[in-house]
């Protein structure tokens, strides 16, 4: 695995284009195997995800090409509905071929899936789901492996008891291709949803109610080819917005999600940010002191994102005051609070209500840290941006499985970051 490392001390000043959204790719990707053709999606970012999401295409049978960020996936061809158990366990996204294939092939074996490792993050709804869709399940290797088959899925109303995005994506998946017509109730919002049912639309499903709590969809015979350009990643929008607010910087960021990430906006704006959008670039400057946040709660779209919560415990760890931080979402989401105590960091945590409080230092000191997973490891690099000397990020690994290339990115702004081997210092 590989380390980054950041020598602090530098303001990020100038511009950066926004990568490809990865939460959108993943289930566009998915979706891929639905259409007996040819699928071109464009703005692809190419992430260690994506990367893994294509492997298991070509695992199917499916063929898939590169030219620059544009993937070409050929799904004319599937010649087996089978997901290998080493395929899963690297990616949680992996769950979303159950669907996919239940609607192309009627049939899927698959894992229970990998990934992060910020919660259990269980998949009961997704199978509650399917069973009401007309789907029968079968548990294997003492419930490792899930045999999910049909003679045809039938639409039906399912009542998601908790807005799962991935549920949600993975019934509107299912439903596509079906007989009769799928309602979902208590569907998840976030964009990369609304995403999924754009892509879909545009190959020829019937869906409505895209962007609300309510989705319906139509079945239909079959989808045709599309050209798909993905939306940009609101986390990695998010995340830069972070880094240059911790390092008092001033900078444009391009292809913006402008719309997709209020919440975020909002909280850096009252930490004392100022934030300019225009129709597709924001401006993001910090000319005064950070300031403290009362509260804030992760909460399902349009709320304050998850995803967002560790970047924004780093700022707030260099604001003039105290902080409150609750995670709604996934209750292993504060692994990053000890490496940010190496690095002069004060959090205290309250384990039963999931809550952090965190005092501000105004300044933190370079050191060896490790990051625990995807979102956690950013939010070190941003530490490491703000701190005095230098710092190394080990496991920049699970960086890589959402970030084309942090460091191109922020050395783009500024930075002075690169990445190095593991047993740097």
């Amino acid at each position: 695995m590989s380390s980054i490392k950041v020598v602090g001390g530098e303001q990020l000043k100038g511009e950066l284009k926004i990568q490809g959204s990865k939460n959108a790719a993943l289930p566009i990707i998915a979706a891929t195997v639905l259409n007996k053709g040819i699928t071109t999606l464009k703005n692809c970012p190419k992430i260690l995800d994506v990367l893994h999401m294509i492997k298991i295409l070509e695992e199917l049978g499916c063929k898939t090409k590169w030219q620059g960020n544009t993937l070409f996936v050929d799904s004319s061809v599937i010649t087996s509905p089978s997901v290998s158990e080493e395929s899963v366990r690297k990616m949680r996204s992996s769950i979303l071929y159950l669907g996919a294939l239940l609607g192309r092939c009627h049939e899927v074996t698959i894992a229970y899936p990998g990934g992060c490792s910020i919660g259990k993050r269980p998949i009961d709804y997704h199978l509650n789901a399917m069973t009401k869709m007309n789907v029968t399940e079968e548990f294997l290797n003492d419930g490792e492996i899930i045999h999910c088959y049909t003679n045809e899925i039938v639409g039906n109303d399912i009542f998601l008891e908790f807005p799962s995005v991935g549920a949600t994506q993975n019934v509107i998946l299912a439903a596509a291709l079906s007989q009769g017509t799928t309602r979902i109730f208590n569907a998840a919002r976030e964009p990369e949803v609304t995403e999924l049912c754009s892509y879909l639309q545009e190959a020829g499903a019937r869906i409505s109610g895209k962007g609300t709590a309510y989705i319906q969809v139509e079945g239909v015979k079959e989808l045709h080819d599309v050209t798909f350009t993905l939306m940009p990643d609101r986390i990695v929008a998010g995340t830069y917005m972070t880094a240059i607010a911790a390092t008092y910087g001033d900078a444009v960021l391009t292809d913006f999600p402008v719309g997709k990430l209020d919440a975020v906006i909002r909280i850096l704006r009252k930490a004392g940010c100022s934030i300019e959008t225009y129709e597709n670039n924001v401006r993001v400057y910090c000319q005064k002191k950070l300031q403290p946040i009362e509260f804030i709660k992760t909460q399902p779209y349009p709320g304050f994102p998850t995803d967002m919560q560790s970047q924004m415990m780093t700022v707030l760890c260099l604001a003039d005051g105290k902080s409150t931080i609750v995670e709604e979402i996934f209750e292993s989401r504060y692994q990053n609070v000890e490496e940010l105590r190496k690095m002069g960091a004060e959090i205290s945590l309250e384990s039963s209500e999931n809550k952090a409080i965190i005092t501000g230092v105004g300044r933190l000191h370079g050191t060896v840290v490790k990051s625990h997973d995807l979102r956690g490891g950013a939010a070190l690099v941003v530490a490491g941006l703000a701190a005095e000397g230098t710092t190394i990020v080990q496991g920049a690994t699970s960086i890589e499985r959402g970030y084309e290339d942090i460091c191109r990115d922020l050395s783009a702004l500024g930075a002075n970051i690169r990445y190095c081997s593991e047993n740097a210092s």
